[in-house]
């Protein structure tokens, strides 16, 4: 009859492998069971009238309704159910005793705010004995997310903290899939963050900080790119500030935006390069100032993380090496013997730090790299500067020094024997001779650095390995 086809369904249930195992169909209804103490689902086999489904319908328990003709819910942390239903009708019907017995208005489509790692897919084409499909059970590639509102972020925290989610590979993209979906996650970085913070509403920040330091933990490269983004990374960092844990918030934002200085040593044209240098001065701030310190045990906690700025950091390396006219600029600019301490200093810390970047590239790259640096004579420009008085200068032209020979000391090798040939040229091992003899520092650091450094120079052992002329 039309009462029996209306709430003909089949029962699934997600197995171990992530896949739904067909239960069987028969007829749902909803009645008092006296052994459960209460209204529950009754799910009688039409094929020998057994009893496929007793589940009491519990007054927390998150159903959803999916697709007019899906109700899925979790029986316990381990057992996931869903009832495909033949007709629209009946899921109404069977979703309305649902709502009655939870006090929920029938409208809704998740009776509580908890997270449901099933979405349906259309009717399968599997036909029963009367030539009628039910159905086929909710797909298993996506988590349904609480409403993206300060009033469910109770619920968010729930989800991005359930140890059944992050635990499971599986469960943890399906995650990922649905922060990343619409835009879920943006908003909950910027329009939930702004609006919490502008009604100081520390319950909803705290709870915004326990939601973003537990999508860090996901450890994905697509969800890094959405929070580090230009529009969305100060935000984050605001989040990171109202630690429920801490008395006293933190001041990170004003810190990165008014007392960290940020020198443009040279003009930088490209928009893109200033925004990924900014980016990346970010990050880099989150990973070593924010986040806690990875154990010794779990190396690759933040190994994305890792990932991302590694990739910032060659990028903006190849950048500035590809752009010809920057480059001339820089060492333009070194050799100009009007510049105050302070710009001198500022250039030679540039060039170190762009040596710093160095050892991120593949070794055909790098061998460019040093290569670019020495068709501007770069040697040139930072042997007078051993002169100046400033420590940190000399240290930083030092570390410089220890990049080239890092790389390859037949550099600096070619570069002193071309030296000789010159009139009227500090030689550039004199000069390292001359500054390890009058190192000021009681302890010699600056001494035993450069007396290294001349060392590997001069080691016969590495000269014998090569037939370069210089050595």
């Amino acid at each position: 009859n039309g009462a029996a086809t209306r709430r003909r369904v089949k029962l699934y249930m997600l197995n171990e492998e992530r896949q739904w195992d067909d239960k069987g169909t028969g007829h749902v209804s909803s009645v008092f069971v006296e052994s459960l103490n209460g209204i529950a689902l009754l799910v009688v086999s039409e094929a020998d009238g057994s009893t496929l489904l007793e589940s009491r319908i519990q007054p927390d328990t998150a159903y959803q309704k999916q697709q007019e003709t899906l109700i899925v819910w979790s029986e316990a942390e381990s057992m996931d159910l869903a009832l495909s239903f033949q007709e629209k009708d009946g899921c109404d019907e069977i979703w309305g005793k649902i709502c009655s017995v939870q006090g929920k208005d029938p409208s809704v489509e998740i009776t509580q705010d908890v997270v449901d790692e099933d979405n349906p897919e259309e009717g399968d084409d599997t036909e029963s004995e009367t030539g009628s499909a039910c159905g086929q059970p909710p797909a298993t590639d996506s988590l349904v997310l609480p409403p993206c509102e300060l009033s469910w972020l109770g619920d968010l925290v729930k989800v991005v903290t359930s140890p059944s989610v992050l635990s499971i590979v599986g469960k943890r993209e399906r995650l990922v899939g649905s922060l990343l979906r619409q835009g879920y996650l943006r908003r909950v970085c910027t329009d939930l963050f702004r609006q919490a913070e502008e009604a100081d509403d520390r319950k909803s920040l705290g709870q915004l900080h326990e939601v973003i330091r537990n999508i860090f933990y996901l450890n994905n490269k697509s969800v890094f790119e959405v929070m580090f983004a230009d529009d969305v990374i100060l935000d984050v960092i605001g989040i990171l500030e109202y630690d429920p844990a801490k008395p006293v918030k933190a001041n990170h934002r004003e810190f990165l935006l008014n007392r960290s200085r940020h020198c443009e040593v040279l003009p930088i044209q490209k928009a893109d390069l200033r925004s990924k240098i900014h980016q990346t001065f970010r990050v880099q701030y989150i990973q070593d100032c924010i986040l806690p310190t990875p154990s010794m045990f779990d190396d690759n906690q933040f190994s994305e993380l890792s990932s991302f700025l590694f990739v910032n950091k060659v990028s903006i390396l190849n950048d500035i090496n590809n752009d010809d006219k920057l480059m001339t600029m820089l060492f333009a600019c070194l050799r100009d013997k009007s510049n105050s301490a302070e710009r001198r200093l500022e250039l030679t810390m540039f060039l170190k730090e762009l040596c710093n970047f160095s050892c991120l590239l593949e070794p055909p790259e790098k061998d460019l790299f040093f290569k670019s640096l020495m068709q501007h004579q770069a040697l040139d420009c930072l042997t007078p500067l051993y002169s100046k008085s400033c420590t940190q200068l000399r240290s930083a032209l030092t570390d410089i020094l220890f990049a080239f020979v890092d790389h390859s000391p037949v550099l600096l090798r070619d570069h002193m024997l071309k030296e000789t040939s010159q009139d009227n040229h500090q030689l550039l091992i004199n000069v390292l001779i001359q500054q390890m003899c009058s190192d000021p520092d009681p302890e010699m650091g600056d001494a035993l650095r450069l007396a290294g450094l001349i060392r590997i120079l001069v080691d016969p052992e590495s000269m014998l390995t090569n037939s370069q002329p210089s050595n």
